[in-house]
């Protein structure tokens, strides 16, 4: 740990987003990382979302944010009054309503510094509103990948020292390849290797790659499972895919679960199809489990899986070189292992969830100064 945590910080995170994914589980690492070295830490989130939801089960305090777009001038003024109140340093914005409204709050409660967090690597429609975001109502931004990094800086012509990367941090105590693993109830008919998606069901997480390569590789004579993990908008539409495919007998659709250790030890490939990523949490839990990954060659997901190395590539929508890269990490049993060594390496040596904060608190330490930015 480093000499910086030593202050006691006074930190507050903003997330709009109802959901529960890796974006939502990455601010609840920093909070709880945060809390257990000292500092004081809050959540702003509509109140019936499952940040909030956890950050109550975990004793966070919180202030409740509407960001109806009706609602935006009384939000700002009561997340303003709130911060002042509550004399925040440091204010983390993470999806684009609450950007805009703590943004906005922050600049008029005074907050002495704005951290902006961009997870993904999404495009942006419009470069001149997102500009006012990302340059005028951020002192700071951070990124989980490199790639992600180098875009917004060429977009909004970033210098340097006004954005880093900092991916999110892995707890390799809980996500080891000793413990155990996940009963999984399947059909009796189902049989073959078990792969996995963990990913909240939206378009962009490629649910349907997964689905469209297993009915090939059946078709192939190399028949699988699968389990996916999560719930979301497109839930009722993949799970309709899995019956117009004849695979609801090899499809387990588990929805949120929280023994996701347990279930990353029960696989024998991590699948990750996504069109657009940040640097998925799951692929890194999965490389600290041992668990092989295939994955989209796209956003940050190559900094992590690292083809031949930690783990197996192919291009976004490609059902067919996803198909056969599964296939080649489960019969290539040689490789396969050789890169599941690698990858836990790899996550201790650089994607510890201790080395995440410490590099939260060096980047606080050198933008607000050893007082805490406090007069």
């Amino acid at each position: 740990m480093v000499e910086g945590s030593k202050i006691q910080w006074r930190i507050a995170h903003t997330e709009a987003s109802m959901g529960w994914g890796g974006q939502e589980r990455r601010i609840m690492s920093e909070l709880l990382g945060f809390k257990r070295r000292g500092s004081h830490v809050y959540l702003a989130a509509p109140d019936k979302s499952r940040i909030a939801e956890q950050a109550r089960q975990a004793g966070i305090p919180m202030q409740k944010i509407e960001p109806g777009r009706l609602r935006f001038p009384l939000e700002i003024a009561r997340l303003a009054l709130w911060l002042r109140r509550e004399r925040i340093q440091i204010l983390n914005p993470h999806s684009s309503r609450d950007g805009w409204i703590a943004g906005l709050a922050g600049r008029l409660a005074g907050v002495p510094l704005i951290i902006r967090s961009r997870h993904f690597d999404v495009p942006i429609p419009n470069r001149w509103v997102s500009g006012i975001v990302y340059r005028r109502l951020a002192d700071h931004i951070i990124t989980t990948s490199p790639k992600v990094t180098a875009g917004f800086q060429d977009i909004f012509d970033l210098p340097p020292d006004r954005i880093s990367t900092i991916p999110t941090g892995i707890d390799t105590a809980v996500f080891s390849p000793n413990g155990p693993k996940a009963r999984l109830e399947f059909s009796p008919q189902s049989r073959g290797p078990l792969l996995g998606m963990i990913a909240v069901v939206r378009q962009a997480k490629g649910h349907r790659f997964l689905l469209q390569a297993m009915r090939l590789l059946r078709s192939q004579g190399f028949p699988t499972r699968c389990i996916m993990v999560g719930d979301g908008p497109m839930l009722k539409a993949v799970r309709e895919l899995a019956t117009q495919l004849n695979l609801d007998d090899s499809v387990l659709f588990a929805g949120y679960r929280e023994d996701i250790p347990e279930i990353l030890r029960a696989l024998d490939v991590l699948v990750i199809p996504s069109l657009h990523e940040g640097v998925p949490q799951v692929a890194l839990q999965a490389l600290a489990t041992c668990t092989p990954v295939v994955g989209s060659n796209v956003g940050g997901i190559p900094s992590v899986i690292r083809a031949g190395e930690t783990g197996r590539l192919v291009p976004a929508g490609d059902v067919e070189a996803l198909a056969a890269a599964i296939k080649e990490t489960l019969t290539d049993i040689e490789k396969t292992q050789a890169m599941k060594i690698r990858g836990r390496e790899m996550v201790e040596a650089q994607y510890s969830l201790d080395g995440m904060l410490d590099k939260l608190e060096q980047l606080y330490m050198r933008l607000l100064g050893r007082n805490g930015g406090l007069q």
